[in-house]
């Protein structure tokens, strides 16, 4: 009886998503070691979870079991604030990879734009709901940004809806 629930919830939801889009196609390959590091966020889809940040950033590191260790952080109302995630390949690839900050709980995590360099990454999800542009640095070159945007709606995705944080270029401190 309770998987006879569980299919006729899991068919429910699918069937109140009218969206449909063709299939979101990754690049064919990413280099885990050239990936980990810390990334920018230039611009994204409004989430609530980073409403009022600034200067925000992704850090990747691998963990000894080889998942991926996520260290999301941004300064909201004048605060670091930070959030930790684990992430982990689903095939070999690389390029579609679920990330959890919620226990059990994984999304989708789609590098759909990488540079060759690993200067700048595009992520998505296949539901169109999450998008990302990211660099290495805290500014993005304009026709950098201008290409991918150019690149957009054949991805499905809606240049309009972006949002673009304050990212200051922070002084090391020494």
């Amino acid at each position: 009886m309770k998987k006879i629930l569980i299919l006729l919830t899991a068919l429910l939801l699918i069937g109140c998503n009218n969206k449909t889009y063709a299939p979101l196609a990754t690049v064919k390959q990413v280099d885990i070691n050239k990936y980990l590091g810390t990334w920018y966020e230039i611009a994204r889809y409004d989430q609530y979870f980073e409403r009022g940040c600034s200067n925000i950033s992704a850090t990747y590191s691998l963990k000894e079991d080889k998942t991926i260790k996520v260290l999301n952080r941004c300064t909201k109302e004048g605060k670091v604030d930070e959030a930790i995630g684990k992430a982990y390949a689903v095939d070999e690839t690389n390029s579609k990879l679920k990330v959890s900050f919620f226990g059990p709980f994984y999304g989708d995590y789609w590098i759909l734009m990488l540079d060759d360099d690993y200067t700048y990454a595009v992520i998505g999800t296949p539901s169109r709901e999450y998008f990302w542009i990211l660099s290495r640095t805290p500014k993005m070159e304009q026709k950098t940004l201008d290409s991918i945007l150019e690149k957009l709606p054949a991805l499905g995705y809606n240049k309009s809806k972006l949002i673009y944080p304050i990212q200051k270029e922070q002084e090391e401190k020494k």
